[in-house]
C-alpha cells in the first residue's frame, strides 16, 4: 500500500464543502469520496472529519491520506434516512430537511416513526444522538436544527427565542389575499384537546407574529412566504385561518375553506424552506434553504 498525502490550506474568504476540497486535491468520484471520509483519511486542522458536508474557511488546514490504488468504498445507506435529507453536519449539530409525512418527535400516544428516532438511528452509527432544538407539524416539511448535545441545544434555542434565528417558510392558502404583504400579531392560547386558538386576552396565551408576503396570486388560491417572528405551535395555520385564508390540505384549522381541488397532496401546502442560525461553536452565520417540494411545484405549474 503506497499511502500518498496530500495538503491544502483555504486561501479564499468564501466558504465551501470539504468533500469539494478532497475532490479537487484527488479528483475521485462523490463515492469514493463518501468512502475516504467514511475510511477516516480526511483530516481538518489535525482532527479526523468524517462529514463531507463541514464548511471549510479561511485558513482551514485540509490533509489527505490515501492509497491512490485502493477504492474506497461509502458506507451503506441508513434505512432511517426515508424521514429527513441531511443538509449539514459537523460533532456539534446537524440540520436535516423533514418529509412531510413524519412527526418530529413522539407524542403522548408514543409513536415510534418519528424524525428525532430516525436521526438516533442514523447517529447512533457515529455514537452520537441528537436534541431537539425546534419542531415541524406533521403534514410540513422543510428544514429542521438538532444538536448533539444539551449544551448546544441551549444555545440554539435562546437564537430561536430572541427571535434572532431566521425561519422562511413556503405556503399556499387558500383564496386570493388583497395585500400584497401584511402581519398578524395576536396572543395564542391551547385548548384541553391542544387545539390552538388566538385571543386577545393579555392574560392568556403566547405572543405570536406572522409576517407573509405575496408571491403569485393562484386560481383560488395564494402562494406566500411567511417569517415568523415568534415560533408558536401551529402558528402559520391558525393565523392565516384566522383570515379566512387556511393552508390548503389543513384538517384542522378551517377545514370548510381548506379544500382545493388542485391540491390532491396528503399534506399540509407549508414548507419550512429558509432556516439561518449563528453556530454557537464557530460563531459563523449558517444559512440553509431547501428548495420546493414537488407538491409545491405540480401545483404551481398548472396555474401557470
Amino acid at each position: 500500500m503506497a499511502i500518498v498525502e496530500l495538503q491544502q490550506v483555504v486561501a479564499t474568504e468564501s466558504s465551501g464543502r470539504l468533500d469539494q476540497v478532497v475532490r479537487d486535491l484527488t479528483g475521485r468520484s462523490r463515492s469514493e469520496i463518501r468512502g475516504m471520509f467514511h475510511h477516516q483519511c480526511v483530516r481538518l486542522n489535525g482532527e479526523v472529519c468524517s462529514e463531507p458536508g463541514t464548511q471549510v474557511k479561511l485558513g482551514d488546514a485540509i490533509v489527505v491520506r490515501h492509497d491512490p490504488h485502493t477504492r474506497y468504498h461509502e458506507p451503506p445507506p441508513d434505512r432511517a434516512n426515508s424521514a429527513f435529507r441531511t443538509v449539514f453536519e459537523d460533532e456539534h449539530l446537524i440540520v436535516v430537511d423533514k418529509a412531510a409525512a413524519i412527526l418530529t418527535v413522539p407524542t403522548d400516544h408514543g409513536e415510534k416513526n418519528t424524525l428525532l428516532g430516525a436521526l438516533n438511528v442514523y447517529l447512533a452509527r457515529r455514537r452520537g444522538r441528537a436534541t431537539v432544538v425546534h419542531r415541524l407539524d406533521r403534514g410540513t416539511s422543510g428544514l429542521l436544527v438538532f444538536a448533539k448535545n444539551p449544551r448546544i441545544a441551549n444555545e440554539l434555542i435562546s437564537q430561536f427565542r430572541v427571535h434572532k434565528a431566521e425561519r422562511e417558510y413556503a405556503a399556499i392558502v387558500a383564496g386570493v389575499l388583497q395585500e400584497p404583504t401584511g402581519t398578524f400579531s395576536t396572543r395564542m392560547g391551547t385548548t384541553k384537546s391542544l387545539q390552538r386558538y388566538s385571543t386577545e386576552d393579555e392574560d392568556e396565551g403566547e405572543i405570536a407574529i406572522t409576517h407573509y408576503r405575496v408571491e403569485r396570486l393562484l386560481t383560488s388560491a395564494t402562494y406566500v412566504r411567511v417569517r415568523l417572528e415568534t415560533g408558536r405551535r401551529n402558528q402559520i395555520r391558525v393565523h392565516f385561518a384566522d383570515a379566512d385564508h387556511p393552508v390548503l390540505g389543513d384538517e384542522r384549522y378551517r377545514t370548510d375553506l381548506s379544500y382545493h381541488p388542485g391540491w390532491r397532496a396528503n399534506r399540509l401546502a407549508l414548507h419550512a424552506a429558509i432556516l439561518g442560525f449563528d453556530h454557537p461553536r464557530t460563531k459563523e452565520s449558517l444559512r440553509f434553504e431547501s428548495p420546493l417540494p414537488d407538491e409545491f411545484e405540480r401545483f404551481l405549474s398548472k396555474q401557470r
